[in-house]
């Protein structure tokens, strides 16, 4: 499946141009759906300082959020990638906050993930990412591997000796593995990654273990940007 092309197309909604796979099925596993806006009847005065609407105090609904505010408290325009806006789109202070905070994780993170902090040579070649030391269930048999996640967000893709990917949507349940970063201990740095998942086409959970190869500060940098990523991966599951 991560072999189908992901055809995008142009879409216009009530809160803007939004550039999204003409497959929905083939959606980033970090979006989020555009809310249901409250009804312009159900929302007579602002939801966040109360003053009410009438000719000259104007409504506006948050593109996040969805409520009712006036243009004091809803005049930001901030870009909102999680749902796949063309420009950055009108929200309440609350959620322009969080989306200001999601955009470390698009412009540095997903980067890192992707392979994008590599050097050029790895990075135009597709074969960026962190090296880690990768182990199936309980399986004695180790092998090094490239993990980085796939373009389209959906896969992370380990090569090796072997190849196989993991479907961001099936993981279960993801816990990063640390250890002391200096011998005098105190500090501690991301060392690993455990994973549960299901298999395309089984239900039966399987194991995979990943701890960080030589490079133990590329591989710590790209396990902390996959632990943000899992936050917005299960605010997406649960929205």
């Amino acid at each position: 499946m991560s072999s189908v092309p992901d055809g995008k197309k142009l879409v216009r909604s009530p809160s803007g141009l939004r550039m999204v796979p003409e497959n929905g099925a083939f959606n980033s596993p970090f979006s989020l759906d555009e809310p249901q806006w409250v009804p312009d009847k159900e929302c007579p005065s602002c939801m966040q300082c109360t003053k009410k609407f009438d000719f000259l105090t104007r409504k506006h609904h948050c593109r996040r959020c969805g409520r009712c505010f006036c243009d004091k408290c809803c005049s930001k325009k901030v870009t909102l990638p999680r749902m796949c806006f063309v420009d950055p789109v009108r929200q309440c202070g609350e959620c322009s906050r969080v989306s200001q905070k999601e955009m470390e994780f698009y412009d540095k993170q997903l980067k890192v993930l992707m392979g994008g902090t590599s050097s050029l040579t790895r990075y135009t070649s597709g074969l960026g990412g962190g090296t880690f030391i990768v182990t199936l269930g309980t399986s004695e048999k180790s092998e090094t591997m490239m993990c980085r996640l796939s373009n389209n967000h959906r896969y992370l893709f380990l090569d090796g000796e072997s190849h196989f990917e993991v479907e961001l949507s099936r993981i279960s349940s993801m816990q990063v593995l640390t250890e002391e970063s200096t011998p005098e201990g105190g500090n501690c740095r991301a060392s690993g990654m455990l994973l549960h998942y299901k298999p395309m086409g089984s239900q039966d959970p399987k194991q995979l273990r990943m701890e960080a190869a030589e490079d133990k500060k590329t591989a710590s940098s790209w396990l902390a940007a996959m632990h943000k990523g899992a936050k917005l991966l299960y605010e997406a599951r649960d929205q």
